[in-house]
Order: C-alpha cells, then structure tokens, then sequence
C-alpha cells in the first residue's frame, strides 16, 4: 500500500471511529507501527490529526488563529452561546473566556439583564461595553495576539483574587478520552486559574470540537459542570461523553 493510501485510510478511520491505535492499525495492514507512527507525524505536521500516546485523535479546527476562527460553525457557535446565556442568572458574577462562541455569548445575553461580567478578553469587553445593565470588568496582562486574551502572571494574579458564580470556558477539543484542550500552554494555564475561581464551569463546545484533541489540557472533563453544544454535534462522541459521566447540555 503506498503512502498516500495509508493516510487516506487513518484520516477515514479517524473520521468513523474517532481515534487511530497505531498498533491496532499496523497489525491489520500487516505493516511495521514505526511505518504508521511516521505517516501519523507527517499527517499531524500538516494539522490533519492530533497525536497521542498510541495513536492519533482527531485535530481540532478551533487552533486557527481569532480572524480565522469567526468563519468556523457560525450557525453552532449562536446556537451554544443561546443555550449559556440562559444560565446567567440575575444578579450573578461570570467570567467569560476569550474566543468567538464567547462573544456570540455576550451578543445575546438580554438586554434587561442586570449581573456582572469578568473577562480577560478585550474583546468580550467591547461587545458588552454598550449593554445597559451589565457591569463590565477587565483582568489585564499580556496580550496573546492569537486568541486576543490577556495572559501572564498579571493576568494569573487578578484572576486569584475573584471568586465567580460561572464561566464559561472556551476550549478547542472536547474528548472523553483526551479531556478538555487548547493549543497554547499559556493560554490553558489561564483558563484553569478560572476555573478553579468558579463555582460552576461551563464549556462552551460547538459542534466542530467535540470529539477533538488539542496539545494541552485545560481540566478533566469531570472538573466541569457540563458542556454546551449545538444540535448538529457529533452523535457516537456525545454518547461517550455522557457514558463518561459528563453533562451536556443542547442536545436531546
């Protein structure tokens, strides 16, 4: 079998089973699983596919940069952030996580609503500036250009210094296997700062990331109190995440 069959053939397999065993895989093309581990980096090296311990995990498209992003599962992102703003309760304290569902998030929260909102994201920050009854508050840092974020220590220590009823977490991989990841170690150190300041966490997981993996994790998937989707979401991998005892939420 040539190469490129080969890698047609784990990208299919990734697609209908949701994961690659490199020696599975080898044993039945009766291969070498250091010929599959290669085909496994080039494809990963191209961005095709997430690898891992043994294998390789479907990649997330959510790594792209903040511009790209906002072109990615629009119509999944307005039905996720619908389902969150419904959990913000009058008179509560949210932080709201940098990202593009995140700001569909703070579009559609209502105009009547009376509560405060704490975000490192400049760009939450614009979208609530003009709402009439939300109190808005910025953490700063340094600015994390991909993602438009405050990070760093600056960004650490105010977080440390709130407590919030909810936040709602923006992630790019959401796997009952790899858990809750993003692409950049900085970023996911933020993102657990807010969590663990929380009393309940929401993950806000359009359809594109559930099933997928990313580089580092954030939080196991049982440190949250449920994951949001959309009603297009990858049925089999909704079903391993409820049978992993999660919660999720926008999907019958």
């Amino acid at each position: 079998m040539l190469a490129a069959q080969r890698k047609d053939l784990i990208l299919a397999t990734l697609r209908e089973q949701g994961r690659v065993i490199a020696k599975e895989l080898a044993a039945e093309l009766d291969l070498s699983e250091d010929t599959i581990r290669r085909d496994l980096r080039e494809l990963a090296a191209d961005g095709l596919l997430h690898r891992v311990h043994g294998g390789a995990l479907p990649a997330s498209p959510a790594v792209a940069d903040f511009a790209a992003r906002t072109a990615i599962g629009t119509g999944a992102k307005a039905e996720v952030a619908r389902t969150a703003a419904t959990l913000v309760r009058p008179g509560q304290t949210v932080a709201v996580d940098g990202g593009t569902t995140a700001r569909e998030l703070a579009r559609v929260l209502p105009q009547d609503l009376r509560a405060t909102v704490i975000t490192h994201s400049p760009t939450i920050a614009v979208e609530l500036a003009t709402h009439p009854t939300v109190e808005v508050i910025i953490v700063g840092g340094r600015l994390f250009k991909h993602s438009v974020v405050a990070s760093g220590a600056l960004a650490h220590e105010a977080i440390g210094r709130v407590s919030v009823d909810a936040f709602f977490l923006g992630v790019t991989g959401v796997h009952p296997v790899a858990g809750l990841t993003t692409g950049d170690a900085d970023e996911a150190a933020i993102k657990r700062a807010w969590t663990e300041r929380a009393a309940e966490t929401y993950v806000l997981g359009s359809g594109e990331k559930i099933g997928a993996a990313s580089a580092f994790e954030v939080v196991p998937l049982a440190s949250v109190t449920a994951v949001i989707t959309d009603s297009a979401a990858p049925g089999r991998e909704v079903a391993e995440l409820r049978a992993a005892g999660v919660r999720v939420l926008g999907i019958d």
